[in-house]
C-alpha cells in the first residue's frame, strides 16, 4: 500500500518510495510495477500524474482524479508556480547557502536519439540550495583521513532532467548514492557502513495553489527509512517540517 499524504475529491498525493517508476516507461520496459498502476488499484479509479521524480528519488509525488484537474495542475507546474522543496546528502561541506545557475543540456531517453539530442542547446537552469548541517565522519573514504558530509535543502525552479543530481556534481558536491553522477567510493562506504542501497535524494515539500479553491495547499514527506537515520547524525531538529 502506497503511503498517503494527501486526498480529497479532485486530487491526492502520496510518498513514492525509492526504485518505484511514476508511471510504465521505455526506460526500464521490463518493469510492470509503478506508483500509476498502484495508486490506482488501490483506489479503485483511474488516477493522472501531473508531474515526476526519477526512479531512485523518493518523496511527494501528486496525481489528479480527473483530466480537468491534471490541465490545471499540469499549467502550475508548467509555469513554475509551484515550489518543490528537496532533501539530500552530499559529499563535502557545501556554502552555506547559493545558487546553481548552470545551463543543461537535455537528455536522450533512448539511445537512438542520442546524436539528435547532441545537438541541441543547454537550456536555462536554476536550482537554490540550503546547508541545514554538516557531518565529519573518522573514516578515510578517499584522500583525505576523515570524509565530510553536508544535509542540504533544495530549490529547483526549472524542471530539467537530473536536474538536482547534475546540478550537485557540478559544484563538486554530488548526492551519496547516485550511480551516475557520483562517486563511487563514497557511495560504496554509505551501502557497506550504513547499509544504504539508495540515492539520498527525497522530494519533502510540494507548495501549491488548489486547484478548486486557490487555497495555498503545502505538502510534507519527511525522508523515511535509511535516509531518516542518516539525516538525524546530521541533527534530528532537522528534518523536522517547517
Amino acid at each position: 500500500m502506497l503511503d498517503i499524504l494527501y486526498q480529497d475529491p479532485f486530487m491526492v498525493a502520496i510518498h513514492k518510495p525509492p526504485g518505484l517508476l511514476v508511471h510504465k516507461s521505455q526506460i526500464d520496459a521490463h518493469s510492470t510495477d509503478n506508483a500509476m498502476h498502484r495508486l490506482r488499484d488501490q483506489l479503485q479509479q483511474w488516477v493522472y500524474p501531473v508531474h515526476r521524480l526519477d526512479k531512485p528519488t523518493s518523496g511527494v509525488l501528486l496525481f489528479a482524479l480527473s483530466p480537468e484537474i491534471a490541465q490545471h495542475l499540469g499549467q502550475q507546474f508548467a509555469e513554475h508556480s509551484i515550489k518543490k522543496t528537496y532533501l539530500a546528502i552530499t559529499r563535502g561541506y557545501t556554502a552555506e547557502a547559493g545558487v546553481i545557475d548552470q545551463p543543461l543540456k537535455p537528455i536522450a531517453e533512448f539511445k537512438h536519439k542520442r546524436k539528435q539530442y547532441a545537438e541541441k542547446p543547454a537550456q536555462a537552469c536554476h536550482t537554490d540550495f540550503k546547508r541545514l548541517g554538516t557531518l565529519e565522519l573518522p573514516y578515510g573514504v578517499d584522500k583525505y583521513p576523515t570524509s565530510r558530509y553536508s544535509l542540504v535543502e533544495l530549490y529547483p525552479h526549472t524542471g530539467r532532467k537530473h536536474q538536482l543530481r547534475r546540478h550537485l556534481k557540478h559544484i563538486s558536491h554530488p548526492i551519496i548514492g547516485d550511480a551516475k553522477y557520483g562517486k563511487g567510493k563514497h557511495n560504496a562506504f554509505f551501502r557497506e557502513h550504513f547499509h544504504c542501497q539508495r540515492l539520498l535524494l527525497a522530494a519533502t515539500r510540494l507548495e501549491l495553489l488548489h486547484p478548486i479553491t486557490q487555497e495555498k495547499l503545502c505538502i510534507y514527506a519527511p525522508p523515511q527509512d535509511v535516509f531518516q537515520l542518516l539525516a538525524e547524525k546530521f541533527g534530528p531538529r532537522l528534518t523536522n517540517p517547517r
